[in-house]
């Protein structure tokens, strides 16, 4: 038949997708109202607003704007990326414009927004570091929630970063807690013995919610130069190579705990995102794949939705948890 051909009453009608309810891809986080549970990741999406001319950000659940510390740090020196197989080695050295510049320069642009849930990482180097921080963030107007970045030393401590160690992660959040005038949740070191007790620890704590998994600790050597691929020896690895990981510790962090899990680690398709949730996940991030693919988000949120039509998943949120052992 030729473009130009009207279908007569003999032509076969193709389905209509019309007759099948749109699934419903809404979902709550800690009280927080989400359109989709599909998150940018902190560090990989910038401050949000250098994404809003290629990326519909109306259409994401919400974004993690990169992590902010009382002043400005200028991070680490280069080179500080580098793709290793099925991932990416970084170490970027949390470096941003700090609190007072994020409220006076960013957040403004930020509320004009409408629909994502606009999620501010946080971090410090001491319990007092992380207050002071939540107490200067409070003041902003649009931030749905605090994400807590724990994979950072502890300056009066040795150097031991806060996320290894349950007392330690107890204290950060319980210092933090009281302050915290938005939903708090706690983003999770995979570099742990046991993930479920850190994830409970951050429970007992206070925590809204807990985000998991940060980078793995990793390296990388260049055999020509016998020099370190990254500036700082070593870096955080991520990327579709340590999803398999990443879901193992969902899933036992989502059985040791009642608040809500946000899964994230190497997720590339909506698929993954069925998996992570499956584990126990109520919403995701998306971290790596915004390097490759800034638009990924966008395709992501597609994705899932025809996902969902396909399998005739009324609403998203039946799949939380909802993995068969038997």
């Amino acid at each position: 038949m030729s473009e130009t051909t009207t279908p007569t009453m003999a032509t076969p009608a193709k389905p209509h997708r019309g007759a099948q309810p749109k699934p419903d891809l809404r979902v709550r986080l800690a009280g927080i109202p989400l359109t989709n549970p599909v998150i940018a990741a902190s560090g990989t999406f910038g401050y949000g607003i250098e994404f809003e001319d290629i990326v519909s950000l109306e259409k994401l659940g919400g974004f993690v704007v990169k992590g902010l510390s009382r002043d400005p740090m200028p991070g680490n020196p280069p080179p500080r990326l580098f793709e290793t197989a099925a991932g990416m080695l970084n170490s970027i050295g949390l470096q941003n414009v700090g609190a007072e510049t994020f409220l006076k320069e960013k957040l403004p642009h930020l509320r004009k927004i409408k629909g994502p849930a606009i999620i501010v990482n946080v971090f410090g180097y001491t319990r007092e570091d992380y207050r002071d921080v939540i107490t200067m963030l409070n003041e902003g107007e649009g931030i749905a929630a605090f994400e807590l970045n724990v994979s950072c030393p502890n300056t009066r401590a040795g150097g031991i970063v806060f996320g290894t160690d349950p007392m330690m992660l107890e204290e950060v959040v319980s210092t933090v807690k009281p302050v915290c005038q938005r939903p708090l949740i706690v983003k999770l070191s995979p570099n742990v013995t046991s993930i479920a007790k850190m994830a409970k620890a951050a429970e007992n704590a206070g925590a809204d919610a807990i985000s998991l998994v940060n980078t793995f600790g990793a390296m990388a050597i260049d055999p020509e130069t016998r020099r370190p691929r990254i500036a700082t020896i070593t870096g955080g690895l991520s990327g579709p190579a340590i999803k398999p990981i990443a879901l193992r510790m969902v899933y036992e962090a989502a059985h040791a705990v009642n608040i809500p899990v946000i899964g994230m680690g190497g997720i590339s398709t909506a698929t993954d995102i069925v998996e992570f949730m499956l584990a126990g996940a109520a919403a995701i991030q998306v971290g790596t794949l915004n390097y490759w693919d800034p638009c990924a988000t966008e395709k992501l949120v597609e994705g899932l939705e025809s996902w969902a039509f396909e399998h005739r998943i009324e609403h998203i949120t039946e799949l939380t948890g909802a993995m068969k052992t038997e």
